[in-house]
């Protein structure tokens, strides 16, 4: 069982870890980076006690926009 429920958005986006961060009562951060959240993981550890919380957030906020590129058709092949 989680510690608690944590927003997304109560959070605080760490540039040096590279990752949402939030206060854990032992002092260390509870961490999640936004490649875990785009692959659909919403429990945030801390690195320092067993300690871990649940991260409330929208999985599409964090989806890759880009659409894959489309592969040409191939032209046929025209046989005399």
């Amino acid at each position: 069982m989680s510690y608690d429920d944590i927003e997304i958005e109560d959070m605080e986006w760490n540039e040096e870890l590279k990752a949402f961060t939030y206060m854990c009562p032992c002092g260390d951060l509870f961490q999640i980076t936004k490649e875990e959240l785009a692959a659909g993981e919403e429990i945030a550890h801390c690195p320092s006690c067993s300690l871990y919380i649940t991260v409330v957030y929208d999985p599409e906020d964090f989806q890759d926009k880009e659409a894959p590129p489309l592969q040409p058709e191939a032209a046929p092949i025209v046989v005399a």
